[in-house]
């Protein structure tokens, strides 16, 4: 049991609220579920250093609450995930960390339904950092599931938002991935394309198979040959840089607007590709944010990990962590989930984040930032590239709020 309840300050949000010291510190295992091999290791290897990143502040700052982090390779495949998440349950795992994937989410969030209900007093949670198919907090939404990223259709919304101000662009090409995520992301943007811009033209609309393309010069040889100025993916790791890769061979100047062009080779895929301040992403957060605490860390972050952040969600997922267990007094996963239902919190970018306790889905600002030369002496660059992260756009938390249909069965 956590004995006291930290507060959560500006300072204290980004190393992990301190509190008073216990006899013996409280321990949280938690599971990492990813890919850390094959064609999504990159974004795998980079979520996991995150995740011990945060655990290790925490663990030298907090003395009432320790928290480990085990790697679990899952191979981007759903099945090996439940095998490897029951490896973890055995091994005292009681929080699962996972988000590359909605098909591997949904498949963790029924096991964990299952397991729970067989299993009472010995509950697990499962906090999803990047699975973002809107289907996981509606029809598929269960209580012990929890979202800190913005589903597809928040951000796409955001982005067809910023591309309404934008009349230059007339063609539209989309490309995403071949499974429930990249299937969203294709039909939220013809919805809501058609709603904002019905002028525009959407000239090809396809999907390729997830982390199984390595040569995706065919596609955007069709891009280029439609006569689309503008890209609309969803691509993530591989899938993504690979697809930069193929625009630069190609020699196509088209704007690409993506939910992740700022994963692991993206930037030198980008810079490669000669599409300076052409690749626009939506996300939670970048590292040029006009925010000295943030900036801080970020900087900390590099020097300890060798690393950018490419997951600010997971910093404000493990703060929400610790404060819903300290809000708890407990590491016990039920009163955990109890206290993060409706919690509140300020960003890594001192902006407030709420769970919305009807469908366990996060809400933040969001930003649209650009990639291009940036001034290195004063500005952070993306891969040692030269070339950073700027602002483009910025939606606001409740701005971003979209209705849900999800009917929440909460235990007894």
């Amino acid at each position: 049991m956590l004995r006291t309840i930290a507060r959560t300050t500006a300072a204290g949000l980004l190393a992990l609220a301190a509190g008073t010291a216990l006899a013996a510190p409280a321990t949280l295992r938690i599971a990492f579920i990813d890919p850390l091999s094959g064609g999504g290791a990159s974004t795998g290897e980079s979520g996991l250093k995150t995740f011990q990143y945060m655990a290790e502040q925490n663990n030298a700052k907090n003395p009432d609450l320790k928290l480990e982090v085990t790697g679990y390779d899952n191979k981007l495949n759903s099945q090996e995930s439940l095998v490897q998440l029951q490896k973890a349950i055995d091994s005292g795992a009681r929080i699962v960390v996972q988000g590359n994937g909605s098909s591997v989410a949904a498949a963790i969030i029924d096991f964990v339904s299952k397991y729970n209900d067989r299993n009472p007093g010995k509950e697990v949670i499962y906090l999803n950092y990047a699975a973002v198919d809107p289907a996981l907090t509606n029809a598929k939404c269960s209580y012990w599931h929890f979202r800190f990223d913005a589903n597809s259709d928040i951000k796409m919304a955001a982005l067809t938002s910023f591309i309404k101000g934008k009349p230059e662009i007339k063609k539209v090409y989309l490309i995403n991935q071949d499974y429930s995520f990249g299937q969203a992301v294709r039909a939220a943007a013809r919805a809501m394309l058609k709603e904002k811009r019905p002028d525009i033209q959407i000239v090809g609309d396809e999907v390729a198979p997830l982390q199984k393309v390595n040569d995706f010069s065919p596609y955007i040889a069709k891009i280029k040959a439609s006569g689309a100025d503008t890209v609309i993916t969803g691509n993530w790791a591989q899938d993504m840089a690979l697809l930069l890769k193929a625009a630069g061979d190609a020699g196509l100047q088209a704007n690409f607007y993506t939910y992740y062009g700022g994963g692991t080779g993206g930037p030198t895929a980008i810079k490669q590709a000669n599409l300076g301040d052409r690749v626009f992403q939506v996300a939670e957060g970048f590292a040029n944010i006009p925010y000295p605490p943030g900036q801080d860390f970020e900087r900390a972050f590099r020097a300890r990990t060798g690393q950018e952040l490419t997951y600010p969600r997971v910093v404000n997922l493990m703060n929400v962590l610790v404060k819903a267990a300290d809000a708890a007094k407990s590491t016990d996963p039920k009163a955990i989930a109890k206290a993060m239902e409706s919690i509140h919190n300020d960003t890594l970018y001192g902006q407030d984040s709420f769970m919305r306790p009807d469908d366990h889905q996060l809400f933040q600002t969001l930003y649209i930032s650009q990639l291009g030369p940036v001034d290195t002496s004063k500005q952070f660059d993306s891969e040692n590239t030269g070339w950073g992260w700027k602002a483009a756009g910025e939606v606001s938390a409740k701005d971003t709020l979209l209705p849900t249909t999800c009917k929440m069965d909460r235990p007894s």
